[in-house]
């Protein structure tokens, strides 16, 4: 018997799915309707920031018509900033846990997350009843994309020069 280092039956079917849904050079969206197909999955959940919410829609399409895509923005149930946080906060506050709960209702799949802020990708995340992908992550200094900061100049660096 081949050694399993710990990993389910089901964990294996898993990391299968994800070896067979690897493209070479391949875009991300194509990797996940891949995987997705490899999984058996139909429903495809977005949970997004309203930042992105353009980009949830394009995302959306390009699974249609092959999957059901269900788009669920962040101030879903529209609960006020003074409402969850107290004080004179201004705004609708997000909502990640009622973004999982409407997608868990409605049965997706496999959920992915488009620019999350960070704990509320986390929060996301722990009550999703699918499992979860991010395909954008929210970073606001370099247009959703931390790699930039990697490959450049601290910002550190760059104020003591000046």
């Amino acid at each position: 018997m081949a050694n399993t280092f710990g990993y389910s039956e089901e964990d294996f079917k898993l990391l299968e799915a994800a070896e067979a849904a690897m493209i070479p050079r391949g875009e991300k969206i194509d990797e996940i309707k891949e995987y997705a197909r490899q999984m058996g999955y139909t429903k495809i959940g977005i949970a997004n920031c309203a930042c992105v919410a353009k980009e949830a829609e394009i995302v959306a399409e390009r699974f249609r018509p092959e999957f059901e895509a269900m788009v669920v923005g962040c101030k879903v149930g529209k609960i006020m900033r003074s409402e969850m946080f107290g004080g004179d906060s201004k705004g609708a506050a997000c909502n990640p846990k009622a973004q999982a709960e409407q997608l868990n209702e409605w049965g997706s799949h496999l959920n992915i997350v488009l620019a999350l802020c960070i704990g509320h990708d986390i929060m996301f995340q722990k009550h999703s009843e699918a499992p979860t992908t991010t395909l954008i992550v929210k970073d606001r200094a370099h247009k959703h994309n931390p790699m930039e900061e990697l490959h450049s100049e601290p910002a550190e660096k760059q104020a003591a020069k000046e």
